[in-house]
């Protein structure tokens, strides 16, 4: 049996469309993708409205899960961290974590067989 690791991505809304694209290019076409909120050491963002100062401090950002063999942990993270940078603050973070089994529904099919 290989080990299995899934992968989870934070990164900047904007650049969502071009990590995916670039995981479809390399051929990792699955992934789930949600819409969240959070901060880190950006803390938010000072911005005005109608004169007055206000604080957003939880931002708009985007989560990429990637379920992939071990052996392919390092390109996937590496592709994600150089299509996602800006160089900024904010840029998000990347998650690597280790997947105990995996069972595809339809066919009951196990762990490395199912992805």
């Amino acid at each position: 049996m290989s080990e299995i690791r899934k992968i989870e991505a934070i990164i900047r809304p904007m650049k969502l469309e071009d990590v995916k694209n670039a995981l479809a290019d390399a051929g990792f076409v699955s992934m789930t993708v949600t819409d969240i909120r959070g901060r880190g050491k950006q803390k938010g963002l000072v911005q005005q409205w109608r004169g007055r100062e206000y604080c957003v401090d939880l931002l708009p950002k985007a989560k990429i899960e990637v379920v992939v063999p071990e052996k392919d942990v390092d390109s996937v993270v590496e592709l994600i961290r150089n299509t996602a940078a800006s160089g900024n603050i904010g840029d998000g973070k990347i998650f690597v974590i280790p997947i105990e089994h995996t069972i595809r529904i339809r066919t009951g099919e196990k762990d490395g067989e199912a992805l």
